[in-house]
């Protein structure tokens, strides 16, 4: 399957990035956000009560309420990240420690995006499903928990030979 090129403001660092990359770049601004909506949701159930009261018990609504802020800070907070990673959003740190991160595994010859167990059609399954998914969050929360090839970069530039670079140096 052809990647799909979209023409950025930034470099693009992952077109498809793993869940646990997401994560793992997340920035205090991230946390921030998604702290915020965890405290904002039940904020604003209680004062919808001030403005018009029910007379009901708030203390089940209002922890359900920072059940849903929280997991709606969440998403927020991913897509952000995930954001940087697309270069739709100012993302230098981020470029640094993903080069940094992936040349290190380069030179140790592991695989840039990991190794996974499952057959290419299923990782191509994967990748068809999750790219650009974190556009989707308010119909169907999809994220990547399948390592795969399809990132939309060049491998080389983080010191990765092409694989008829390789086959001819090991022939030699």
């Amino acid at each position: 399957m052809p990647n799909k090129v979209v023409e950025t403001p930034y470099p693009l660092i992952d077109a498809d990035p793993h869940f646990s990359r997401v994560v793992r770049y997340m920035r205090p601004s991230d946390y921030a956000v998604w702290a915020g909506a965890t405290a904002a949701f039940p904020s604003a159930l209680y004062l919808w009560e001030m403005a018009d009261p029910t007379k009901a018990r708030l203390r089940s609504a209002l922890r359900l309420g920072g059940v849903f802020g929280c997991i709606g800070g969440f998403l927020l907070a991913y897509q952000r990240s995930s954001f940087r990673f697309w270069g739709w959003s100012e993302n230098k740190h981020e470029e640094e420690k993903d080069f940094a991160e992936l040349s290190q595994r380069a030179r140790e010859g592991k695989p840039l995006y990991g190794e996974s167990p499952q057959p290419l059609w299923v990782q191509n399954a994967a990748f068809s499903n999750s790219a650009f998914s974190q556009l989707k969050f308010s119909v169907f929360p999809m994220f990547n928990f399948v390592n795969h090839p399809y990132h939309g970069t060049d491998p080389a530039k983080y010191g990765v030979k092409p694989a008829s670079e390789s086959n001819e140096s090991t022939e030699q």
